[in-house]
């Protein structure tokens, strides 16, 4: 099924989304054909404190400011991005909505429940969105599709897509969220990491391989055998070799309340990971 529908979350505290990963979601969803919309929320701070030390210090006039600064930030990217999204064709929506600092996670995978592809850019100097993009994994029954401006191209059109195969639902339930974006890549690698898990072999890729092309898609297989290094490592010197524009994997872990219980690749890619990853758990 193709992809029609997608949906950005626009940061707007500590820090706004920078308007470069603006940019770079425009054109997936002009490379997709898809409308995006975009989703800024601003943050209400929920303040403990006495009169004695609020008049001492002035809390309440600080958090004031900073939810007046959040609402202010928002409406400003909402007006970038919906000029940015008119100029190429891609508008699907400006929504605005507000909610506690702590729960703006859980309203962005709400939202994402009824959108195809939830993206959650993660540029800026501080690491809220990766929260985020976490409760999307989890909590949305949706895929998210994680970037930084600085290492995204996809104005630039989409090169080579790396799936991270190892034959588990995860794995599968992410290359059947990614089918629309893998038919436009120039090239389509699968990756399987020997010796790392007990259930990967090699061959596992075959049908793998034969579903791609039941789709139009050729992928190159990638056997390597990680030879006592952890997973991560094998991972990141698969993107020095190959250089890709998206890496597509299944997300591993659950969630606990408020604490993600993520897998060791997961967290590498969420934390580490320098490339557009699409993730579905």
């Amino acid at each position: 099924m193709p992809m029609k529908d997608l949906l950005i979350h626009l940061d707007s505290y500590p820090d706004a989304t920078p308007l470069r990963d603006v940019d770079e979601a425009v054109a997936f969803a002009a490379l997709m054909r898809a409308k995006l919309t975009a989703l800024a929320i601003g943050v209400s701070i929920p303040l403990e404190t006495n009169r004695a030390i609020d008049r001492l210090v002035g809390l309440s006039n600080m958090v004031a400011e900073e939810e007046a600064r959040s609402e202010t930030i928002c409406r400003r990217l909402l007006a970038e991005f919906k000029a940015r999204a008119k100029a190429a064709r891609v508008f699907g929506g400006a929504n605005l909505d507000s909610t506690d600092v702590y729960d703006v996670s859980d309203l962005v995978a709400r939202e994402a429940r009824t959108r195809d592809l939830c993206l959650v850019p993660l540029g800026g100097r501080y690491t809220g969105q990766r929260e985020v993009a976490q409760a999307v994994m989890f909590d949305s029954g949706r895929p998210v599709l994680m970037y930084d401006g600085a290492h995204a191209r996809f104005s630039k059109g989409l090169g080579t897509a790396v799936i991270a195969w190892d034959g588990g639902p995860c794995a599968a339930r992410a290359v059947a969220e990614a089918l629309p974006i893998l038919q436009r890549a120039a090239e389509v690698r699968v990756l399987l990491v020997l010796g790392e898990k007990a259930s990967t072999y090699s061959g596992l890729a075959a049908e793998i391989v034969r579903h791609l092309g039941s789709h139009g898609i050729k992928p190159v297989v990638d056997e390597v055998n990680a030879a006592g290094r952890s997973i991560a490592t094998v991972f990141d010197a698969h993107i020095k070799r190959h250089a890709p524009d998206l890496w597509v994997m299944g997300a591993y872990g659950h969630s606990r309340l408020r604490e993600f219980i993520l897998g060791g690749a997961t967290e590498h890619m969420l934390w580490k990971g320098k490339v557009p990853t699409l993730l579905a758990h």
